[in-house]
């Protein structure tokens, strides 16, 4: 006992040592990692990023008290899978929602302090401005230096922070001067052609000579430098920039700097703009026409799809669990058909079979009847071309959940209801639908939301056309909500892409979903009390 408590004894120190050793290494990598991530929000804040910054501060903030709080630290084992989710799933959302409340899109992508930066960096020759016609020459250390020629014909040398040398040949290392008045080398540089200068990205950042004569290489004129002063100058109090070149002053108007006569200054930025969006949507004429018809196709593509894929899928089922049905094998193997090929490749295959000038079905028809639908051009065989794509996809899913759920509903009720009387037909209905929706009822919900935004079938298949006449948005007659959006977000249109309006529109579709599956979960718990009466 003596030689084996001095043993514990030094164990026991040791571990506590291994451990303070652990919590101060734990300690020392977090303060590290903050202090990273603390870099990292300060130039995301710098440029405007301000919905990403605050994404990053909650989740870093959350990581630190799940570390640190010992009644929490179970869930460290989570936080690799809890900050992926953080940014790739809750972060998109909440920024769709702050989107929706802004003017972002086309000529509004960057923050206010980017477009301004922009603008400011802008600059003009002023009448009492020098400019000159310019070589540009290049040492090894790549320092640049400019030999200028003014309408004079006087050469000088200009180099940065340097005050402009009218020089001779042979003076200052200037070898010989041409016929146009241009030394063919600087001593210490290499001369460029004119492509090379125009080709340099920072040769028109560098400016020449001292600050008072601060002269610059003109982007818009190719070949010439310039005394160039700034053209716009902005005033934060005022929250205006004025041209200095004509006076003119721009209001920033819900991001667009705007002059009083309606001129605006670009690039915009990004800039809250309330519900606009939302009474946009609502409200506008330009909109309502393609709108409604859009509205009315998507409920009815959602709800035709879901009935005869429901159907059909269950008409095989009731067949294939008949006793003695044939060939049963053979129609198992030929369900999976469907799903051996992606659906992006079905879709596609079937777009070229409905092809009006070689697809085999449209060839099949005009063999046998002369005649065969206008599968893309006509509004109406278009949206049945697309239910007839959307059956053969689904149907194989219906017959096999339903044929599992058909076997599981348990034969009793079926001798007793044929022992009163009950018909075939009367027993499908009163017994076999009430119990068969109640098991099948949330996949049917999930159907009907996953058709309700199937952007695929109708994206890969025609893009929503033919297209609605005189729509003033791209619109067409297939386009259900969501490719709408798409449309208006990224096909472009007079006003360009306008990622928030889309935003927008995507969260009317989320509340219309989300009632519509409320509505639909109420109805199958109806169903569930008609169950228990069976």
């Amino acid at each position: 006992m003596s030689t084996l408590a001095p043993n514990l004894t030094r164990g026991t120190k040791k571990n506590k040592g291994k451990y303070l050793f652990l919590q101060i290494l734990k300690v020392a990598i977090l303060i590290l990692a903050d202090a990273a991530i603390g870099w990292f929000l300060s130039q995301l804040i710098s440029n405007g990023f301000y919905p990403f910054s605050i994404a990053i501060f909650i989740i870093a903030v959350a990581v630190n008290i799940i570390l640190l709080v010992k009644k929490l630290f179970p869930l460290r084992w989570a936080v690799t899978g809890l900050v992926l989710m953080g940014l790739f799933t809750i972060y998109p959302i909440l920024f769709t929602v702050w989107v929706s409340f802004t003017n972002y899109g086309e000529g509004h992508l960057v923050t206010k302090q980017q477009a301004m930066d922009q603008i400011l960096a802008r600059k003009y020759l002023p009448e009492e401005g020098a400019a000159y016609e310019y070589t540009a020459f290049k040492s090894a250390d790549g320092d640049f230096a400019l030999w200028l020629i003014n309408p004079d014909g006087d050469g000088f040398l200009a180099k940065p922070g340097e005050p402009l040398s009218q020089l001779q040949e042979g003076e200052a290392g200037v070898g010989t001067i041409n016929a146009d008045g241009i030394p063919e080398s600087i001593e210490g540089y290499k001369k460029l052609s004119i492509f090379e200068a125009l080709a340099d990205q920072n040769l028109p950042e560098i400016q020449f000579g001292t600050a008072d004569e601060a002269i610059q290489i003109r982007k818009e004129k190719p070949g010439e430098a310039a005394q160039l002063v700034p053209k716009y100058e902005y005033d934060p109090d005022m929250d205006v920039v004025v041209d200095l070149e004509t006076g003119v002053v721009y209001q920033n108007l819900r991001g667009d700097f705007v002059s009083s006569s309606g001129q605006e200054l670009k690039p915009g930025f990004s800039a809250t703009i309330g519900l606009t969006n939302f009474k946009r949507f609502f409200t506008s004429p330009a909109l309502r026409g393609p709108l409604l018809r859009i509205v009315t196709w998507n409920f009815s593509f959602a709800i035709l799809s879901l009935l005869l894929n429901f159907a059909l899928g269950l008409f095989i089922a009731v067949l294939y669990n008949e006793p003695g049905f044939p060939l049963k094998k053979l129609i198992q193997t030929l369900l999976i058909i469907p799903y051996t090929i992606p659906a992006l490749l079905t879709i596609l295959v079937w777009r070229g079979m409905l092809n009006p000038e070689v697809g085999v079905i449209s060839e099949t028809l005009k063999a046998l009847f002369g005649w065969a639908p206008r599968w893309f051009s006509d509004q109406w065989w278009a949206k049945v071309a697309i239910l007839l794509i959307n059956l053969w996809l689904s149907y194989p899913y219906f017959m096999l959940v339903c044929s599992g759920s058909l076997q599981s509903i348990s034969h009793d009720y079926y001798d007793a209801a044929e022992v009163d009387g009950a018909s075939g037909w009367q027993r499908f209905w009163h017994i076999t639908m009430p119990l068969l929706l109640v098991a099948v009822g949330p996949l049917l919900i999930s159907s009907f939301v996953f058709n309700f935004n199937n952007f695929n079938l109708i994206y890969i298949f025609n893009g929503g056309n033919p297209p609605i006449a005189g729509s003033p948005t791209p619109a067409g007659h297939t386009d259900i909500l969501i490719s709408y959006v798409y449309n208006l977000a990224y096909a472009g249109q007079e006003g360009g892409m306008d990622y928030g309006f889309a935003a927008a529109i995507t969260i009317v579709i989320f509340f219309i979903v989300g009632t519509i599956t409320l509505l639909q979960f109420r109805f199958t718990g109806m169903w569930e009390e008609v169950s228990e009466n069976v």
